[in-house]
């Protein structure tokens, strides 16, 4: 996987847009790196956020906003280092081809 897109997630509204992208993205060979803040840390409760971790290459949160929103570790796809501070949004953004926000 050369191409690489990057999402952005800090709305709670669009979880099935956005598995349903990331889905398309890995059937045609495209890795996808999302990185959540604001309110994107708040949909982690929900069943169908299960469906991420098996699509993208990989995923980050920004720790603060996770941390306000009530967020409880452990969430699926994510270790203890996927927790992090918005210079990890800034190591996505300078990795990907092509950059979405949700």
């Amino acid at each position: 996987m050369d191409k690489k897109l990057g999402v952005y997630v800090s709305s709670n509204e669009h979880l099935p847009q956005l598995v349903k992208l990331c889905q398309a993205a890995r059937r045609a060979d495209v890795g996808v790196d999302i990185f959540f803040s604001h309110l994107g840390c708040s949909m982690m409760k929900d069943p169908l956020f299960e469906e991420l971790p098996k699509v993208v290459n990989r995923m980050a949160m920004c720790l603060v906003c996770f941390e306000e929103h009530g967020g409880e570790r452990p969430v699926p796809g994510f270790g203890d280092k996927d927790y992090a501070t918005q210079e990890r949004h800034c190591e996505i953004i300078d990795g990907c081809g092509r950059y979405l926000s949700f």
